[in-house]
């Protein structure tokens, strides 16, 4: 599964790139926002330091203008993902994108009928988001599950990214589900390196390497 951040934080893309595990990032125009600058220069600036799948979403509501932002987005760099709504609008734009050869991520998907409607207008991404329907009661990692069954009974090549992981279960539950790609925030990726047993052994070994090694005057 890639791994991908969900964050248009320079500094968070900076720290998850250098670890050397980070596949691609998905923005959004309230995670743009944050940052305070306008969104070209910002997914310029995303691009520059992740080579991989960078998502910038159109914020128009209507398929004619969402086509033309889609259009001048992924003009910024060769990495962009154009990122649209889940709307009847949104497929639309999709379908015609994709016939120009735009690679476009489809978001806001929260059932596997969604999903069949992007993968049949050429979407290249799917997003489901799984923590969103857990908020409301709903075990998000079954579309997830149910998407991924679809797309294999029909050859659908739409990647399946699960997206909204709030924690490192979700992670571990997507991979499990066969998603092609989890997004995260920061905070998640980094918790995925967490164990108590893994702090506590290595504790260990350099408590018995000192041992030996220092009280002998050895350096080697």
């Amino acid at each position: 599964m890639k791994i991908f951040l969900d964050t248009a934080n320079l500094d968070e893309l900076r720290k998850g790139a250098s670890w050397g595990i980070v596949d691609g990032v998905t923005t959004n125009p309230s995670l743009i926002a944050k940052e305070g600058r306008p969104l070209e220069e910002q997914v310029r600036m995303i691009c520059d330091i992740v080579d991989g799948d960078i998502s910038a979403e159109v914020v128009a509501t209507d398929a004619k203008t969402m086509i033309v932002e889609g259009l001048a987005l992924a003009k910024i760099h060769k990495n962009i993902v154009v990122k649209a709504p889940l709307t009847r609008d949104g497929i639309q734009a999709t379908a015609a994108l994709a016939k120009e050869g735009i690679r476009v991520n489809v978001t806001l998907c929260f059932t596997a009928t969604q999903a069949l409607l992007a993968a049949k207008a050429g979407a290249y991404i799917i997003s489901p988001f799984v923590g969103r329907l857990d908020d409301i009661s709903t075990n998000g990692m079954d579309l997830i599950r149910s998407i991924c069954t679809i797309y294999k009974n029909y050859g659908y090549k739409t990647q399946v990214l699960a997206a909204s992981l709030r924690h490192p279960i979700h992670v571990q539950e997507s991979a499990l589900a066969g998603a092609h790609i989890g997004t995260m925030p920061f905070k998640v990726l980094d918790q995925l390196f967490n164990h108590p047993l893994t702090d506590k052994g290595l504790d260990q070994f350099l408590k018995d390497w000192a041992k030996v090694f220092q009280e002998s005057g050895a350096t080697r």
